[in-house]
């Protein structure tokens, strides 16, 4: 209803109580009408989402689409409320809502391109919600993806939030993109340690521990003769929920082995000496040699 409308309705009433009655009526029953209209979303969300876990559609597609259809039976009811209601005409409704999107897409448009980039995410699923990933800086467990932003539960229990945008244009890194992940150490250990022997521990350790997987196989392997030290490569697979742990495990028992068997553990270090030396003049100088393992 344009001014000119209005003006015109309160000149042939009896002055402004029925006015504000009857308008007052009207916004009554438009914020009646939104409750139910939220209601409703609400409802029809929720069969959409039982629709959608009957026929396995993955978790992270259906949470995008509940919360896109969630938006959209909003949206109708809006629409419906300001024509019947406040008797808003679809020539006119059309017309705003047309400027309005123009000008909402200009200052909008990072929001548009999060909407646009949650539908890729969706559509091409680098990654589902319980995956680990590496996004940018960033790593956690995705826990939801939705229209504007994803969201990770970091390793120290903190809420990341990401832009849906930031993502498609950063490296994606899914760490769990099957059941199980790999586990990767490197030991360095003196050139005067025998490698058989430091590998049987090592091995022994592996196949006692159950959470290890038998295939694919477990191995120790020379990664390089370093400067300080020949390091080994300890590589196994485990399931995903025992990575971690295991991994803290094989550290702490690995040491504890080689201690018993008298293997060193070499980490980057150099002998460093001074020599101080004394001319025939008096003057007096210092000379420092640095000394490594044989390598």
């Amino acid at each position: 209803m344009t001014p000119e409308q209005i003006i015109n309705e309160f000149q042939r009433s009896d002055g402004w109580t029925d006015v504000a009655i009857e308008w007052g009526l009207r916004l009554g029953g438009a914020l009646l009408a939104l409750y139910v209209g939220i209601q409703v979303a609400k409802w029809l969300t929720r069969g959409v989402s039982r629709a959608l876990t009957r026929a396995h559609v993955e978790p992270t597609a259906m949470q995008f689409l509940g919360r896109l259809t969630y938006v959209l039976i909003l949206m109708v009811f809006v629409l419906a409320i300001l024509q019947i209601f406040l008797k808003v005409s679809p020539a006119s409704l059309f017309a705003v809502l047309g400027a309005a999107g123009l000008a909402i897409g200009l200052a909008m448009k990072d929001s548009l391109s999060n909407v646009a980039s949650g539908v890729m995410l969706v559509t091409l699923k680098p990654f589902r919600v319980g995956d680990i990933v590496q996004i940018g800086g960033s790593s956690g467990k995705v826990e939801a993806v939705s229209i504007f932003q994803t969201r990770l539960r970091g390793a120290d229990n903190q809420t990341i939030v990401l832009p849906n945008n930031l993502i498609t244009t950063a490296p994606i890194i899914n760490l769990t993109p099957d059941t199980m992940r790999r586990i990767e150490l490197i030991i360095g250990i003196g050139y005067t340690d025998d490698i058989d022997t430091a590998r049987e521990a090592i091995m022994r350790i592996m196949r006692g521990d159950q959470r290890i997987l038998a295939e694919p196989a477990p191995d120790v392997v020379v990664y390089e003769l370093a400067d300080t030290a020949v390091r080994l490569g300890v590589r196994c697979h485990v399931g995903n929920a025992d990575h971690f742990a295991t991994k803290c495990d094989l550290n702490e028992r690995i040491k504890r082995v080689f201690d018993e068997a008298g293997i060193s553990i070499q980490g980057a270090q150099r002998d460093v000496r001074a020599v101080r030396t004394i001319t025939q003049d008096g003057a007096t100088g210092i000379t420092l040699t640095v000394d490594r393992p044989p390598g």
